[in-house]
């Protein structure tokens, strides 16, 4: 069980380049920030759940639904940058980020990699699971991760890693490992983050900001997760998602 010093940031930025709005966007109806909030209720309570955005109507609808805001900054970098100026205000020991475009989230992997941390502070930790069979590993939405035999983190990349000599996808089961966007993170590690004032080299060449600690030296401890998720990026995978939730029992 999490400690009360431990409890979730959820980044929603209203002004996403490849779908604005996308906090908001209806699934089966209810939308889908409050998908995640949920989850991160079901492991942490909902006075332990802050959503963290740079809009006054994702803002609302959360604070309607009774969660916690916290406007921040709109000129964040990145998700992990607005839970650091969370982080600045309320402190605490463990803190979880939950992408707010992860609406399968599972509460028992939150609390997993919740309690991975605080029993190894020193390491930022990160989920993954394998691909799910209809996804593609060279779907540049998707962040693949490679290993190594203890779960630390080596590299992660949109490219389909690991590759081969021969150019062609690697056709073993479970070959292609993918990022599931629960970090958990101490204080010190997310200043350790935000002290740079743009982002590193990697970290901007493929858009993926836990680069950003591995550049800076920082081992990530990679957790699997029991339960396979599907992100929102674009607008084509929202019916993609609501029908992945009708048959987890969602109407």
């Amino acid at each position: 069980m999490a400690s009360r010093e431990t409890y979730a940031v959820i980044p929603a930025r209203y002004f996403s380049t490849r779908f604005p709005g996308k906090p908001l966007v209806p699934l089966l109806g209810k939308p889908m920030v409050l998908w995640v909030a949920e989850a991160c209720e079901k492991a942490l309570g909902r006075d332990s759940v802050i959503i963290a955005t740079d809009d006054v109507r994702i803002s609302q609808i959360v604070e309607d639904a009774g969660f916690i805001s916290q406007l921040t900054s709109p000129e964040a970098l990145t998700g992990t940058d607005r839970v650091a100026e969370v982080a600045r205000l309320r402190g605490g020991e463990t803190i979880i980020n939950v992408q707010g475009d992860e609406p399968m989230v599972s509460p028992v992997d939150i609390l997993k990699i919740a309690d991975i941390h605080e029993k190894n502070p020193e390491r930022v930790v990160n989920g993954y699971i394998s691909l799910a069979p209809f996804e593609n590993p060279s779907n540049t939405n998707i962040p693949k991760v490679v290993l190594d035999e203890f779960e630390n983190l080596l590299y992660i990349s949109r490219q389909a890693i690991p590759g081969n000599k021969k150019g062609l996808p690697n056709p073993g089961a479970g070959a292609y490992l993918k990022q599931v966007c629960i970090y958990a993170f101490s204080p010190q590690q997310l200043e350790t983050f935000v002290r740079n004032p743009r982002r590193a080299p990697l970290e901007s060449e493929e858009d993926i900001e836990i680069l950003r600690f591995l550049e800076l030296g920082q081992r990530v401890r990679m957790v699997r997760t029991s339960a396979q998720t599907l992100a929102v990026d674009v607008p084509a995978d929202v019916e993609v998602v609501e029908q992945a939730l009708r048959i987890m029992g969602y109407h």
